[in-house]
């Protein structure tokens, strides 16, 4: 009985402390609904959402170098998020925010939308904002 208290006790605990550290973000500034589903997923570590949301040869771009898109999001998403959403501009295509990294840590940055005629996003340009 003890042990089965224990665990119960171990279990409810950790669901405590994982709901402390989830923080649903706030993206209703995002306007531009493609870029709000992108930031969602990428938040949600969802690839297959995130991916979906894209043309099939998206440019990337890294504080202005050219990265291979696929290869660059497939490490990234579920390792690296927005923490807030602190300015929108160009029509909600910029969002600049804090941003947690896993191997890189917390820093501001930006990511640059542009959206094709179909719809889907056709280059995405990320880096380190100062604001």
């Amino acid at each position: 009985m003890k042990t089965l208290t224990f665990f119960l006790l171990m279990c409810l605990s950790l669901s405590t402390h994982a709901q402390k550290n989830t923080k649903i973000m706030n993206t209703e500034k995002l306007t531009n609904l493609t870029v709000r589903k992108a930031i969602e997923a990428l938040n949600a570590g969802d690839s297959k959402a995130w991916f979906a949301l894209f043309t099939p040869n998206a440019e990337l771009f890294d504080d202005g170098n050219k990265m291979n898109f696929k290869q660059f999001f497939e490490k990234a998403l579920g390792h690296e998020r927005f923490t807030s959403i602190d300015k929108v501009e160009n029509k909600s295509l910029d969002v600049y925010g804090k941003f947690h990294s896993d191997q890189w840590g917390d820093f501001k940055t930006y990511f640059k939308f542009h959206i094709d005629t179909s719809g889907k996003i056709s280059r995405l340009d990320i880096g380190q904002a100062s604001y």
